[in-house]
Formats: C-alpha cells, structure tokens, sequence
C-alpha cells in the first residue's frame, strides 16, 4: 500500500506547475483537461519528485470556501516534507529562485531542516541529511 497523490488547492494551474517543476525540480507527470462535478472545465493536474513517489494533485480552487484554503490547508502548520540529498545545494538555489523561507537553516539530531512557503502559501519543511 502507499499513498498515491495528495492535493495541493492552488490559485491557478500555470503558476503552480512552474513553481514545483521550475524551481523544486519536480516533473509534470499530468496535465489533462477535466470538467468538474457540474460539467465547468477544469484540469488534472499531477506533479512527482524526479523519479515518482508521491505525488501532488494541483487542484484549483473552485468556490468562496475553497479559496479561503488555498495557502492554509494545515491552518498554519507545515504540513509538506520534501526530503533532498544535497540540502544546502537545494537551499540555495530556492533562495535564487526567491522562494520565501520563514525559518533558517538549522541542524537537528534528524537532519538539516529550513521551513519555506509554496506558491499558495502552505508552509513545508526542506530537509537533508545530518
């Protein structure tokens, strides 16, 4: 068993698959045009860490409380982990493309671990090895 997708609300489709494919490095593994419950279009949309894993279904938001999600989905927790290899690499170059950090970089006994905002707002923790 694993878990397959987890959605992500976003504002609109384009700004959010250029910010986890053009700056987390992640692939567009879908983009194919839906129509909602009631018939609206729409689009399906799928990103994945290089390699596959989990995946993130970027899903516009549709409707007053729908939006009102969008960038708070853990009410102000972090609640996204993307682990890296090479952290200060990966830190570094999320700072050149102006990713918004909130918390620094600091060790851990379980790693290296800095907290940063996506393109809607939700709050996620970077984090490499020790």
């Amino acid at each position: 068993m694993q878990i397959d997708l987890v959605t992500v609300v976003v504002t609109e489709y384009d700004p959010a698959i250029a910010f986890f494919t053009g700056v987390l490095g992640f692939e567009l593994a879908e983009d194919t045009p839906s129509l909602t419950n009631d018939g609206r279009p729409k689009r399906w949309v799928v990103v994945r860490p290089p390699g596959g894993g989990t995946g993130l279904l970027l899903a516009r938001a549709d409707g007053e409380r729908q939006e009102a999600a969008v960038g708070d989905q853990t009410h102000g927790r972090v609640g996204f982990f993307l682990q890296v290899d090479d952290f200060d690499a990966t830190y570094r170059r999320m700072v050149e493309n102006s990713v918004e950090f909130v918390k620094p970089p600091r060790t851990e006994p379980y790693g290296r671990v800095a907290v940063f905002r996506d393109v809607a707002g939700n709050l996620w923790d970077l984090l490499g090895p020790a």
